[in-house]
């Protein structure tokens, strides 16, 4: 390809990215970054370049991160055994410092390092800061006894959320800075909770009415048959769950979807964040990549 073929193509590129741009100029949007993405440095550097580049040309990105391999890493070298109940960490006492130490101390720091060393402006939070979440404990409920009533699961310091600080988020978002959130929010009492990431960013959305919410996973996006769903209504989505077409980890991914827009989010994404620069392709290009999930 010789050089004005090369500009040409660069020049197709950014008109058809002009009318998105116009679209959400203005707006918030809310990105879970977890996933492969968030352990492969050319990957991470390069949803750095995404947020930036959001960041510049006038929408408000807000991230929320997981940790779950580097928290799981820490434990094991410590010698602290790691339990799943249901999918969820059970987090005693010791175990959630260790996960306030991984996922408010290396992780976060690492993430706003990294956009800042790229020329971005990031602010690092705890869902503890300034009483940014505010969630309480959750408890399983496990019922495989018949004619009994259900066994509650005491899961430790796990946490859902009950209210966001959105004023503290869009204070940082006017003062041009992106927001990394850790999932650790504090129960009424000041106590600590461990909150699933999806949850979170979920929870961040819907109350900052954000015009999109991006789940960043390490799978195409939601399959059926093998075959990627590109866009389904919310009625569509919770089907999916119900006929168990949507299982493992996809499903709490959908249901954090959905929660979010019935608190008032545009859209919702679950794109696959192991492929270069998708946060853009998801928001740019007229195809857009993964799956999207729109109100009824």
């Amino acid at each position: 390809m010789s050089p004005i073929e090369k500009a040409r193509e660069k020049a197709t590129i950014l008109l058809e990215a002009l009318p998105y741009i116009r679209m959400f100029s203005g707006s918030t949007m809310v990105i879970k970054f977890g996933g492969h993405a968030m352990v492969d440095d050319d990957l991470k550097r390069d949803f750095a370049l995404d947020v930036i580049l959001m960041k510049y040309i006038g929408i408000h990105p807000v991230i929320v991160h997981g940790g779950g391999p580097q928290i799981g890493e820490l434990l094991g070298r410590l010698g602290i055994p790691s339990t799943f109940i249901g999918g969820m960490r059970v987090t005693d006492d010791e175990t959630m410092d260790v996960v306030e130490m991984v996922l408010a101390g290396k992780v976060r720091q690492e993430i706003v390092g990294l956009i800042n060393s790229l020329g971005g402006s990031a602010v690092g939070l705890s869902g503890r800061d300034g009483g940014l979440i505010t969630g309480r404990k959750v408890a399983l409920e496990k019922n495989d006894r018949k004619g009994m009533p259900p066994e509650i699961i005491d899961l430790g310091r796990v946490g859902e959320v009950i209210a966001v600080n959105t004023e503290l988020l869009s204070g940082l978002a006017l003062e041009k800075f992106i927001p990394v959130i850790a999932p650790v929010g504090a129960d009424e009492d000041g106590g600590t909770l461990n909150i699933n990431a999806d949850l979170v960013a979920g929870a961040v959305a819907g109350a900052l009415r954000a015009k999109k919410l991006i789940l960043l996973t390490d799978v195409p996006g939601v399959l059926r048959n093998g075959e990627l769903i590109s866009s389904m209504t919310a009625a569509e989505a919770g089907r999916l769950t119900n006929d168990g077409t949507a299982v493992g980890g996809m499903i709490p991914k959908i249901a954090c979807c959905l929660t979010a827009l019935e608190a008032g989010v545009e859209k919702t994404h679950i794109i696959d964040g192991r492929d270069p620069h998708s946060v853009l392709l998801e928001i740019f290009t007229d195809g857009g990549v993964g799956t999207q999930i729109i109100p009824d």
